[in-house]
């Protein structure tokens, strides 16, 4: 397979519904979402980079690009490849860059609804500390992998930054209540650091859409005056991604005037279109953390 035939893709906005590709490293079955992934290729010569992190095989040269190589294999404390001559490169964007995770071997493609993952639990420990959900289907189940946080933790400037924030300068505090559905523990720590820094202390987190949406909806109207200003939300969560929240929020009378930030590292120039689609009033691109804050400046400030 050596372009990812993107005909069957999701089309439709706000379904609560992903594709992901399935792939093998040893006996563990993993996935990626497809909205993360350009194509997937046979690997290609690598060229070593010296003093480089343990988890880098090296970089490749893809067309005109050079694409640094991750083994997972590495990442998850796995064994090497039994069978060289099926690995393959996933070649996947994200926090606008690219990387080509190598792995095993490449199955399918799943269509499943974000109801079907569930998050791990607290007490997971090895491969679940790179896992942001479980995925269960009725012949199998697969781990779906935080691939932004084995890009950060390789390469932690591609991460959020306080320090960004503080170039802005002095910040006044603001008022603003701001909602944020965001599933990663760590995410949501430097989102309250880095939004603390730029002035927003009122903050309220959720771990998924479903959280967000139920709070949402369970307020009144004077409820909804006194306790939302704003909503950010992620895209990728389990039970409700951030599309469907989204649309939820823009269908319902009493919150379709809240402006919703979708805070991402999905956004591309491709996949704009889907939070158009559901009525986005941004959308951010990870770690783009100042132009979050500058954004929020012009919503409610």
């Amino acid at each position: 397979m050596n372009q990812l035939e993107k005909q069957g893709i999701l089309l439709e906005s706000g379904t609560n519904e992903l594709e992901i590709v399935m792939f093998q490293i040893g006996n563990n079955t993993f996935g990626i979402n497809v909205l993360k992934v350009r194509e997937i290729i046979n690997p290609l010569p690598i060229t070593g980079t010296p003093n480089g992190h343990e988890h880098v095989e090296g970089v490749i040269r893809l067309r005109e690009e050079v694409i640094p190589v991750v083994n997972l294999a590495k990442v998850l404390h796995l064994p090497d490849s039994e069978n060289p001559e099926q690995d393959k490169f996933i070649i996947a964007e994200l926090n606008k860059m690219k990387v080509a995770f190598h792995v095993h071997s490449v199955s399918r493609i799943h269509r499943i609804s974000w109801e079907q993952i569930e998050k791990p639990s607290e007490l997971s420990q090895g491969n679940m500390g790179h896992t942001i959900g479980i995925v269960k289907m009725e012949e199998m189940m697969a781990l779906l992998l935080d691939f932004e946080k084995i890009v950060v933790d390789i390469n932690p400037d591609t991460g959020l930054s306080v320090e960004r924030v503080k170039a802005l300068g002095v910040r006044q505090r603001s008022d603003k209540r701001i909602v944020i559905a965001e599933d990663s523990a760590i995410l949501r720590k430097l989102l309250q650091d880095t939004l603390h820094e730029a002035g927003y202390d009122r903050l309220q987190f959720f771990e998924n859409g479903k959280s967000a949406w139920e709070f949402l909806q369970s307020l009144t109207k004077d409820e909804i005056e006194n306790k939302v200003d704003l909503v950010i939300t992620d895209i990728e969560m389990p039970l409700m991604d951030g599309h469907h929240l989204t649309l939820k929020i823009k269908e319902s009378q009493l919150l379709e005037h809240l402006p919703v930030v979708i805070f991402s590292s999905l956004i591309s120039t491709d996949l704009f279109h889907k939070g158009e689609k559901v009525g986005a009033n941004a959308q951010i691109s990870k770690p783009e953390i100042v132009q979050l804050v500058e954004t929020l400046d012009q919503l409610v400030g």
